[in-house]
This record gives C-alpha cells, sequence and structure tokens, in this order.
C-alpha cells in the first residue's frame, strides 16, 4: 500500500470515480451512537437504520463501522440473523455521515490496459471538517485511513475539504453546488475553475456542472445528493417544489431551467425528470428539515428511497420506478434519521469491484 498526495494524479495513472450504478463490492456505513446528535431520537433512528443496512445487506456486503460495545451490541441485537452480509469493524466515530466522511473510490482497467474487463480500486482521502466546522470531525476525518489500511488499499491523502454528497458523478461528468463548494469554511482559496482542475486531476471529472443552491436549511450549505442525482447516462432526476410560496420553489425552479439548458459530456442535452419534494413540511429540533426522494442510494440491482409518511411517497417511487427499470426501487421509511439533516444516500458510501491496487505498476 501506497500514500500519494500529488505526484501522479489517479488521472496520470488511468484512474477515474465510476457512477454509482456500477457493480459495488460493498457499501460502507457507520453505526448511529450519539442520542444528543439526533436529538434524543437515537432508538427510532437505529429502528429505521437497521432496516436500511438489512436491506442492502440483502444485495451486496455491508461494512459496519462501529465505535464501541453498546453501537455493536444494539446493532447485532437489531439486525438478528441478517447479519451473514454484515462485516463489523470497530471504528472510533463522532457521526454516521459516511458520504461526506468515508473515501472516495476510483478505478480504472486493470494494468491501465483499456482492453481489460477487469478493474483496479484504489481511494482518494480527502479533508472532512464536518460542512465547515458545525460538529465534531476528529475522528471521522480518520475513516478514510482506516479503510485504506483494511483493504491494504493505496491511495492520495489530499487537504481540501470535500465531501462525497457535494458531487454526483457520471462517467466524466459531476454535478455539484456553488452554496456548497464556495463556502469560505472549506476551501476560500479554491474558485470554480480550481475545483474544475481538482476534480479532473482526483476523480476523472472532465466536465462539472454548476447549480446555485440547494434546500433551505440544509446544514451541508445544500449537497447535490439532496436535490438532482444522476441516473443513468445523460439521464438526470431533479427535484421540484409546486408551491411558489414555499422558499424551495425559486431555487429548484431555478436549477430546473438550469440543467435543462446544460450538456452531458459528448454535448448532447440532458434528459432531466422531475421529482417533487415531499409535500408536508417538516419541523425539527432547529427548524425546517429538509426532506427529499433524491438521497437514494443505487447499489447492485436496487435502489433505496426514503419515505416520510407523505403524499407524495408513492408518486416519487412511481417516478423513480421510470427511471430504473432494471432495479427493485425500494421504499423505507426515514422518518427519524431525517431529523439528522441527511438520509439513506448521506449515511452510505459504495466501493466499487475490482481488484485492490497496491500502487505498483503493471
Amino acid at each position: 500500500m501506497q500514500h500519494y498526495t500529488d505526484n501522479p494524479t489517479p488521472r496520470q495513472l488511468g484512474f477515474a470515480m465510476p457512477p454509482e450504478w456500477d457493480e459495488h463490492a460493498a457499501t460502507w456505513m457507520g453505526y448511529p451512537a450519539d442520542d444528543e446528535l439526533w436529538f434524543g431520537n437515537l432508538a427510532g433512528v437505529r429502528a429505521e437504520y437497521a432496516d436500511l443496512v438489512r436491506t442492502i445487506a440483502r444485495f451486496e456486503r455491508v461494512e459496519l463501522l462501529l465505535r464501541d460495545d453498546e453501537s455493536e451490541q444494539d446493532a447485532r441485537r437489531r439486525l438478528g440473523n441478517d447479519v451473514a452480509n454484515v462485516r463489523f469493524h470497530r471504528v472510533p466515530l463522532d457521526d454516521s455521515w459516511l458520504r461526506d466522511s468515508g473515501p472516495l473510490f476510483v478505478t480504472r482497467p486493470r494494468g491501465n490496459n483499456p482492453q481489460s474487463k477487469e478493474h483496479e480500486v484504489a481511494l482518494v482521502d480527502w479533508r472532512f471538517n464536518a460542512w465547515g466546522g458545525k460538529f465534531n470531525w476528529q475522528n471521522d476525518n480518520r475513516i478514510p485511513e482506516y479503510v485504506a489500511q483494511f483493504l491494504n488499499m493505496s491511495h492520495w491523502d489530499r487537504m481540501e475539504v470535500l465531501e462525497g454528497g457535494a458531487l454526483d458523478i457520471e462517467q466524466g461528468v459531476a454535478l455539484t453546488t456553488r452554496s456548497c463548494l464556495l463556502t469560505d469554511t472549506r476551501n476560500p482559496t479554491l474558485s470554480e475553475d480550481d475545483y474544475a482542475l481538482l476534480l479532473r486531476d482526483f476523480l476523472g471529472v472532465q466536465h462539472l456542472l454548476w447549480l446555485d443552491g440547494g434546500l433551505e436549511n440544509d446544514h451541508t450549505d445544500g449537497h447535490i445528493d439532496t436535490i438532482t442525482r444522476f441516473a443513468a447516462p445523460g439521464v438526470i432526476v431533479t427535484s421540484t417544489e409546486a408551491d411558489p410560496s414555499d422558499p424551495n420553489h425559486a431555487t429548484m425552479s431555478r436549477n430546473l431551467a438550469l440543467l435543462r439548458g446544460m450538456q452531458g459530456g459528448q454535448g448532447q442535452p440532458l434528459r432531466v425528470v422531475e421529482l417533487p419534494l415531499p409535500a408536508q413540511r417538516l419541523e425539527g429540533a432547529e427548524g425546517r428539515l429538509p426532506p427529499t426522494y433524491a438521497n437514494f442510494y443505487i447499489g447492485n440491482g436496487f435502489v433505496v428511497v426514503p419515505q416520510y409518511g407523505d403524499p407524495n411517497d408513492e408518486q416519487a417511487l412511481d417516478i423513480l420506478r421510470g427511471v430504473f427499470p432494471g432495479r427493485q426501487v425500494i421504499g423505507l421509511m426515514s422518518r427519524q434519521i431525517i431529523e439528522g439533516g441527511g438520509s439513506f444516500h448521506c449515511l452510505t458510501q459504495q466501493q466499487p469491484v475490482g481488484a485492490v491496487w497496491g500502487g505498483s505498476e503493471d
């Protein structure tokens, strides 16, 4: 296993981040443990979380991080006999949002041979600072290093702050938001052009598409994975709000207009599918919550979609079944999980299928 900083870059070695719908070796997750962070809702959160773990483990292995004995005992009790495809890891954790604190995996054809049908996998360890210093993060910032050591996987260590939920990637094209990446609490010296170069070199992003903002009162400052997602090559699902009096209406309408004018990596128009936000306004301990159906997670043969007991729940599932015809689209409750500000995509990080790259060239 080797550590790199910037020479050679993943791009120079032929690596790029694959789309989420490529086959997974595993899904990495972190078990909820802090009742204060969940505003006294930890038991309800864990019940929904266990359903999520159980569902994913039907299709692929779950690598589950647990911070102490109590967490492991609780997880084993809730999962019961459904642990055959779950591997437990004892790791110090501050929080559970592995999409943002976990590593981002990159792949290339084996031996960097374009003719190879097999892949090699490495990872990039970005700095995590809890969305601009909003919560504790020191333990979570160490998660990618643990993953790299456990897998014996070579990786790149970066000093830039970057959360996985801030990007959605499809074959060299990435979506993001200005409201998140351009905050002065992440990388205040980086411009849009700087990000384009950084993401090209370390994740293989050839085309970076910018939207302006995300949902009201989203503590991530508007992560793209709460509003707009790639569902297939050239196909984008984006959140909409029909009520003109809702503060999300103007932002989502602006995003929709921008997306309709954008092009994919080959210059083709994007197919844009509208996905309504939940109809009911949800309030939590810190004001309005950001429930969304766009925070789905794509796995091996399935898509798991958050549900809130909302009138729009079934409509959202029907729309997503239309854009994922080859996968089981599964709705699971996330009414307690959303109290923490995120949902299923925020809680998961996919590891692509491929041989672990140890750093040596064939």
